[in-house]
């Protein structure tokens, strides 16, 4: 399977390029609402939130439209997907991404592109 993780050290500096990186990714600009990871603070602790691919999202959707492929990374369906929402109440994290530009939401697909990013290595794709 593969997912993205916090490195257990505090290494997060608060820059925000993962966030950066991930809307710009997917909708060509930054905008932290369109971030499917987000930075934040938690008893004055920086605190990342990142798909852990739970399958929750994929759980509640009625049409089935979201599976695990061969890497264990949950996909959207584009073809089936009708835009209700449900996976994106669902998410315990809070970020899968629902944009008034789209018809249907966006949720991590352990790209890389926020890993890769990170000046200080907070994040990092697990393979199990």
């Amino acid at each position: 399977m593969k997912a993205l993780a916090v490195n257990k050290e505090n290494r997060c500096m608060t820059c925000l390029t993962c966030e950066i990186a991930c809307s710009e990714a997917f909708y060509k600009r930054y905008d932290p609402a369109l971030s499917c990871i987000h930075v934040g603070e938690k008893d004055g602790v920086t605190k990342l939130s990142v798909c852990v691919q739970c399958g929750a999202c994929s759980r509640a959707c009625p049409l089935e439209a979201i599976a695990k492929n061969d890497k264990g990374v949950y996909m959207i369906d584009k073809s089936k997907c009708k835009g209700c929402g449900k996976c994106v109440e669902a998410c315990p994290f809070g970020v899968m991404v629902f944009s008034k530009e789209r018809e249907q939401p966006t949720k991590c697909i352990a790209c890389g592109i926020c890993v890769k990013k990170c000046p200080m290595d907070a994040i990092y794709i697990r393979e199990a």
